[in-house]
């Protein structure tokens, strides 16, 4: 609608926001932004849950200024590569090499298996549930 028919029926546009008529009313035109499909890992899932049910107020927040699946997204990424780094740190602190994954196969996986578990501990006091 054109602001000169606003300004004829006294309402105040001082924002700018432009208004069709609908019968006896002026209804804003008002549109949302797309925000982008992700898809949640393990972690985007957890820290989302973590939200909703803990910190309520800074997921509405997040949710009404569309920043929320950014922030999923950098958590999960982040998740990610914490894990694979600090994994590779515990295999060289641990001496777990290649060839043993060949020929102490047991040994190898029930190690691999412990790194992963303390890597994602520590990656859920940090990120997750922070």
């Amino acid at each position: 609608m054109e602001n000169k028919e606003v300004r004829n029926n006294n309402i105040e546009n001082k924002y700018e926001i432009e208004y069709t008529k609908v019968g006896d009313y002026f209804m804003p035109n008002l549109v949302l932004e797309k925000e982008e499909k992700i898809i949640l890992n393990k972690y985007g899932r957890m820290r989302l849950k973590f939200l909703k049910e803990n910190k309520k107020a800074e997921y509405t927040i997040m949710f009404m200024n569309g920043t929320l699946n950014k922030h999923l997204k950098e958590i999960q990424e982040t998740a990610q590569t914490r894990i694979n780094i600090l994994i590779e740190q515990l295999k060289q602190q641990n001496n777990l090499t290649e060839e043993m994954k060949n020929t102490e196969q047991l040994y190898w996986f029930s190690m691999m298996n412990n790194f992963k578990n303390i890597a994602e501990e520590i990656i859920l006091k940090e990120l997750i549930y922070a």
